[in-house]
This record gives C-alpha cells, structure tokens and sequence, in this order.
C-alpha cells in the first residue's frame, strides 16, 4: 500500500515527529511504502513534499490564530471564517497534487484534524478526504478541548466541525483512553487506542566513543549526580516539583538538567524557575544547545541527541500534569533509569495499570518520595532490578510489536 503523512510539521523531536517516525518503520517493516507532506521537514521526511503554508508557524497562519484565540480575539468569525476558507483554497491543490502525483492509497494525518495550529489545513484536508473518497486515518494526538487557549473563540462551530471531522472515509485513532471516551462522548465518533510505543526488541546501544563526554560537556564530573528532565520548559511539565525534589535530596553534588528549549510558551516560566532553584540552593542547568536531533558540531562544541543524554542519568524526573501520553517515560524506561513521575490522568488511566514500579508523586513532594529516592540511589542493585522489570512490562504493552498488531487491525 502506498501511504501519504501529512502534518503540519515532521521534523525535530516532538511528540508527534517522533511517533509518526515509529508508525513509518512499523508500516515500512510490513511491506507498505511511506510519503511525507508537511510545512517542515526533516530526518525520515526530508524528501518528502514540502507546503511552507501548512506549518503552525507560517506567518499568515499565526496571523489567523491570534484573531482566533489571542489576546482581543476577533468577536465575530464571519470575516475570520472567510480568511480562514482563502487559505484553505490555496492549500487544496498542492496537496490534490501530493495525494494523486504519490498515487496514494491511504492518507495518515498527524494531528492536523484534532488541535487547530493551523485552522485552514483542517478544513482543506476534510473537504479533500470527502472529494477524493480516499481511505484515510486521523491520528489524534491532543484535542482541542483539552487547551484553555482554544476557548472562547468565536470559531466553536467551525472546531467541532474540522477538528476532527466526522467522515465515512475517515477512521479515528486516539493514543489514550480518557481522549477515547471524551471524543465518542462530544462528537460521538468511535476511535481506536493506540498508545505511544518504543522499540524495547532493540535494546538501545548505550555509552559510546562519541557520548562518553557528555557529562564533561556540560560541566559535571562522573561522580556528580545527573537528574535528567527530557522535556521542554513549559508550565504542564511540572518542572518546580523536579526542584523540590533535587533540594531534598540534600546533596551538594546534585544537578537538575533540562534538555529541552525553553522558548515554546515564552520565557516567564524559564525565569521563574531559575528563581526558585536560587531560593532552593540547586543547580539548574539548561542544556538544550548540547542537544539536537543528530550528532553534529554547533558553535565550536558538539551536539548530542537526547539518545546521548539518557545512559548518563542517575535519576529521570517527569512530574508533568498533564501529558497526551509521555514519551519520555517510555524512553526513560528504555534507558532502564530510575523514575520519578507524577500521576499526571493518562499515567494513572493507561500506563500505571500495566505495573511499572517508579516513585510516584501525587502533585507535591513529600519526605516519603524522598526517602524513597535516596534508598533507590544507595542500592544499584535495586536500580538495576527495578529498571529490567519496567522495560520488560513496556515491551508487553507499548513495543513495535503491539503497534503492528494496532495497525494490521486498523488498515
């Protein structure tokens, strides 16, 4: 079968670049060929067909978003709306081109039918879906409903319309079973779940010659103690009760390190962070210029991936509140570290069930988590343990393997 991507980006290390990634070796893996269509590209994508106008950030497209949802957003959408349809009248053909040029057979859209970052692209790839009578599956990562910035703008209709549509042509994925029921709920449209996965058949590769240097890149020492939080700086990651728990701890040699950007929301989040380890007396370091999608040289020093980061850390945090799903704590497992989290809805509801064993949070940091932690640290052995038995849990209920099954079900 030939089988089109569109999104509005597949490039860099966010959660749906990455998982859609995991589908295309699956698929590939199962005989099916693979095209890419998005506004930016990159990695396995890069060759694919490149549409400036369907990435989140090209500028008209954030000109249409902020009348939608900014600050002062427009009251009346009559005017927006009409924009909105000029903008999908240019996108349609590119994209007719893409799906009958590719002679594709099935359409897997990323994202781009569930939360609005680009409002035209939703309404062009419903009306092409419908027109074209081309099989297709939306994978819906996160909704719309579940963003405060996508309410009170005066386009409700339209989202309950475009995002996602409700099409005989169009089948529905979900990656957990709170956004299952909610969608079947509102909109009264079945999905199937299919959770995020990782490749536990292929144990990760570990310390090389190239990574071995990681930690004295970033300024610690082998007998430093390296928490690792593998996320953005953005508010729902929770990243305060990772401080806490570093102050706790009440080791001089301890260091919080971010590998992520910490610009995706604005920075007031990033400096008020900074405060608080001042006020906590702990050492947080932001090292996302040490990390990018491949290895390369950048600014006269190297440039690890987060692949580079993981085998150095002593201890993973992922105190987030709220996540689709969590990437980084299948990759956390992968790397058979020990964990922290926090029972943020879809940890409790699909992933606690399965019997992972890490040191949970229920929104706060309190001395048995600390307690726990320092006995996790004291014993390697217990680590170690601890660690085999979560990696061998993941690769029963969140491998390659199940996502085959998920999607030979599917197609």
């Amino acid at each position: 079968m030939r089988i089109g991507f569109i999104s509005t980006r597949l490039c860099g290390t966010d959660g749906v670049s990455l998982e859609t990634d995991k589908w295309r070796r699956v698929l590939q893996r199962m005989g099916h060929e693979t095209f890419f269509c998005a506004g930016e590209l990159g990695g396995y994508a890069q060759n694919g067909t490149l549409i400036p106008l369907l990435h989140f950030a090209h500028p008209r497209i954030v000109a249409l978003n902020r009348r939608a949802f900014g600050i002062g957003a427009e009251r009346t959408g009559s005017l927006l709306r009409a924009d909105i349809e000029q903008v999908s009248a240019e996108l349609c053909p590119p994209l007719r081109r893409f799906i009958l040029e590719n002679r594709l057979n099935l359409l897997i859209i990323e994202n781009a039918l569930a939360i609005p970052m680009n409002l035209p692209l939703g309404a062009c790839l419903a009306g092409l879906i419908g027109d074209l009578e081309i099989p297709a599956i939306a994978h819906n990562h996160d909704f719309f409903w579940e963003r405060e910035r996508f309410q009170g703008t005066p386009l409700l209709d339209f989202l309950e319309t475009f995002f996602p549509p409700q099409l005989p042509n169009l089948r529905h994925v979900t990656i957990n079973s709170i956004a299952q029921r909610r969608l079947l709920a509102r909109r009264g449209i079945e999905s199937l779940v299919i959770p995020n996965v990782h490749d536990f058949a292929h144990p990760p590769a570990g310390l090389d010659d190239y990574n071995r240097d990681f930690r004295a890149a970033i300024g610690l020492g082998p007998q430093d103690l390296l928490i690792l939080q593998p996320t953005r700086v953005i508010r729902r990651k929770g990243i305060e009760m990772a401080l806490e728990l570093t102050s706790a701890l009440g080791r001089e040699n301890a260091h919080l390190i971010i590998t992520h950007s910490a610009t995706d929301e604005g920075r007031a989040y990033w400096h008020w962070l900074q405060h608080e380890a001042r006020m906590l007396q702990v050492d947080l370091r932001l090292v996302d210029n040490f990390i990018g999608t491949r290895r390369s040289r950048r600014n006269g020093h190297k440039v690890y991936t987060l692949w580079d980061a993981y085998p150095h850390a002593d201890l993973v945090t992922y105190p987030s509140l709220y996540e689709g799903f969590g990437n980084a704590l299948l990759e956390a497992i992968y790397f058979r570290r020990p964990v922290v989290v926090n029972r943020y809805p879809v940890y409790s509801a699909d992933i606690k069930p399965a019997g992972f064993e890490f040191v949970e949070l229920a929104g706060f940091v309190d001395n048995s988590h600390v307690r726990q932690i320092k006995e996790l640290l004291d014993n390697l052995a217990r680590v170690a343990a601890v660690a085999e038995r979560n990696y061998r849990v993941a690769r029963q209920h969140f491998s390659f393997e199940i996502l085959a099954e998920k999607l030979t079900l599917l197609l």
